[in-house]
C-alpha cells in the first residue's frame, strides 16, 4: 500500500466546523493538503482554519455557507471559481437527520435535510468533478451512513438520503473507473458527534459507537489502497447487521430497523 500524496493539494470539506469534518481536516493537514473549510459557524471555521495553519503550515481558506439553502451550493461554486480555487479533493461530508414520524415533522425541515444531504452533494459534485478528474491527485469522498442499507423508520428521509448518496458514489466510481481519481463512498455508524443533538434523541439505532477520528482514519486508510472499493462500511461490527440484512426478508429488517431507532 502506497499513500496517497495530499502535499500541495487542496481539499475542500463540507461540514468542517465539527466532528467528522473537522477530523478530516485535521488529519489532511497532518498529511501537508491545503484546506478550504465549509460550514454555517464562520466563527468555528476561522478557528480551526487558524489552529491548523500554525501547526502544520498550510494554506487554509473559510467559506460560511449554509448549504441547506436551495441555490447554496451553486452560490459556493461560483465564489470558489471567482477566487480561483481549484479543487483536488471533495469531501461531502456536510449532513442532518431528523427523527420522528414522517408526517409530525416540520415540512421546512424535511426540504432543508433534503437539500444538505442530496442536492447540495450533486451540485458540489458536478461543479469540482472535471477538475478533480483533470489533476488526477485527489479523491471524491461522500459521507453516507448504514442508514443507507434498509429502510429507516422515524428517519425516513435521512435513510433516503443517504441511500441516494450511496448508489450516486457508486455510479460514479464505475463511471470514472479508468481514471485515477479515487471515487468512495463512506457510510460510518453512529458517531459522537453533535449530529445526534440536532437529532433530537440519542438513540444509534443499530450499530456500534465510534469516534470521528477513527471514520476519517478508516476512509485515508481506504483511499490509500492502490485498488480502493468504491463504499465501505465504517467499523467491521457496524458492516455485521448490513450483511445480515441482506439474508433477511425485506419486511423482517424493516420491522427490526423500526424498533431499533424507536419508531
Amino acid at each position: 500500500m502506497s499513500a496517497v500524496d495530499y502535499t500541495g493539494t487542496t481539499v475542500l470539506i463540507t461540514g468542517a466546523s465539527s466532528g467528522l469534518g473537522s477530523a478530516f481536516a485535521q488529519q489532511l493537514a497532518e498529511r501537508g493538503a491545503d484546506l478550504v473549510l465549509v460550514a454555517r459557524s464562520r466563527d468555528k471555521l476561522d478557528e480551526t482554519a487558524n489552529e491548523l495553519r500554525s501547526r502544520h503550515r498550510i494554506a487554509a481558506s473559510v467559506y460560511d455557507c449554509d448549504l441547506a439553502q436551495p441555490g447554496a451550493g451553486v452560490t459556493l461554486a461560483t465564489q470558489l471559481a471567482s477566487d480561483g480555487v481549484r479543487v483536488d479533493t471533495l469531501i461531502n461530508n456536510a449532513g442532518v437527520g431528523t427523527h420522528g414520524d414522517f408526517v409530525a415533522q416540520d415540512a421546512d425541515a424535511i426540504g432543508a435535510q433534503v437539500q444538505l444531504n442530496v442536492a447540495a452533494v450533486v451540485v458540489l459534485t458536478r461543479a469540482l468533478l472535471p477538475q478533480m478528474l483533470a489533476s488526477e491527485r485527489g479523491a471524491l469522498v461522500n459521507i453516507a451512513s448504514t442508514s443507507a442499507y434498509q429502510p429507516t423508520p422515524s428517519m425516513a428521509v435521512y435513510g433516503a438520503s443517504k441511500a441516494f448518496v450511496l448508489s450516486f458514489t457508486e455510479a460514479l466510481a464505475y463511471e470514472h473507473r479508468h481514471s485515477r481519481l479515487r471515487i468512495l463512498a463512506v457510510s460510518p455508524g453512529p458517531m459522537r458527534t453533535p449530529f445526534f443533538d440536532v437529532l433530537g434523541t440519542t438513540r444509534p439505532g443499530v450499530g456500534v459507537w465510534q469516534t470521528p477520528e477513527a471514520v476519517a482514519a478508516q476512509t485515508l486508510r481506504t483511499l490509500d489502497r492502490r485498488w480502493a472499493p468504491p463504499s465501505i462500511i465504517s467499523g467491521p461490527l457496524n458492516a455485521v447487521p448490513v450483511i445480515a440484512n441482506r439474508l433477511a426478508p425485506r419486511r423482517v429488517v424493516l420491522a427490526i430497523t423500526g424498533k431499533a431507532v424507536g419508531a
